[in-house]
């Protein structure tokens, strides 16, 4: 740490302050089990390498089956890339600290983990919106499908969940450079996130989280809106088939979707109600939501696509 340094904010500390402004973040591995690390980081190892190995197959499979070169498995090869984005930018800190303790991390280091995780975070919540999207014209407009959803259609929706993404995820780490951080320099979780880092800032942090609101608000708060918005849209067409079997087999071309709304939204919007309106509650309950959040998709949505999948 540094002492008596200007940082963001025009905040000064005097040399003889008692304040210490920190220049790296410390990430944390799962409090009160640091003794049981290395056998922790057994399952966590084993997960990682089915997310590689799943999420690649799936790629690989579409890419190279021209079969499967339909609206539904590309956007199902787009949601394992941003899963396997998601992975390769939160499981190897992880096991980086299971084994070797190696919690320091710089500003810029933990800058650009937090920009990616954030933005493969809302990658996938946009790709799980596309994927309702086809799921509400497959059923709703089988007839039209093939004419709606063309290749260039899908590219365009590619391009603008770039885009969107880009745009409010590239500002981040240049809000966060204007702070300086001489509360504490202890990060809550094993990887860098938005919320966590701007809990340790002593500057004002009045912008970063008015403009934090707005980016989840915007991107997965609006997407998860559009997705519940999409089912009630199928739900009103099964409902108005005549036959029984006609009914399941139109829901069920939605399981393996709705198992990913369910692993990708569920853990989130539990953690942001108990950090919002629940009690305090031990350390371990918030660190276990945020490992759901980011790596339990990862790693499920390959079995279960592949399971419900019989193309694949």
């Amino acid at each position: 740490f540094i002492l008596g340094k200007a940082c963001g904010a025009g905040i000064l500390l005097p040399t003889n302050s008692t304040k210490a402004i920190f220049s790296t973040f410390l990430v944390t591995g799962i409090p009160g089990l640091e003794t049981v690390h290395i056998w922790i980081s057994i399952p966590f190892c084993t997960m990682f390498f089915i997310t590689l190995a799943g999420n690649v197959t799936i790629m690989t499979v579409i890419l190279r089956e021209r079969t499967l070169c339909v609206p539904m498995y590309l956007f199902l090869a787009m949601l394992a890339a941003s899963d396997l984005g998601l992975s390769l930018f939160t499981f190897p800190t992880m096991l980086g600290i299971f084994w070797l303790d190696a919690r320091e991390l710089t500003f810029s280091a933990c800058f650009t983990q937090m920009f990616f995780i954030h933005t493969f975070q809302d990658f996938e919540s946009a790709i799980i919106l596309a994927m309702a999207f086809d799921r509400y014209v497959a059923i709703s407009h089988p007839l039209h499908y093939s004419s709606i959803l063309t290749n260039s259609v899908i590219s365009r929706i590619g391009l603008a969940i770039v885009v969107r993404t880009l745009t409010v995820q590239v500002p981040l780490p240049f809000l966060l450079r204007r702070l300086c951080f001489c509360h504490s320099n202890v990060l809550s979780h094993s990887y860098c996130l938005h919320p966590d880092i701007i809990k340790l800032s002593c500057s004002s942090t009045r912008i970063n989280s008015i403009f934090g609101l707005f980016v989840v608000l915007s991107t997965m708060g609006l997407d998860f809106l559009l997705i519940l918005f999409s089912y009630i849209l199928i739900l009103k067409t099964v409902l108005s088939i005549a036959s029984y079997g006609g009914c399941l087999k139109a829901l069920n071309t939605c399981i393996s979707h709705i198992c990913a709304v369910i692993l990708f939204f569920t853990p989130m919007i539990c953690l942001s109600i108990l950090h919002r309106f629940g009690p305090k509650l031990h350390s371990h309950i918030y660190v276990t939501l945020a490992n759901m959040h980011f790596l339990i998709p990862p790693v499920l949505n390959p079995i279960v696509y592949v399971v419900k999948t019989k193309q694949i």
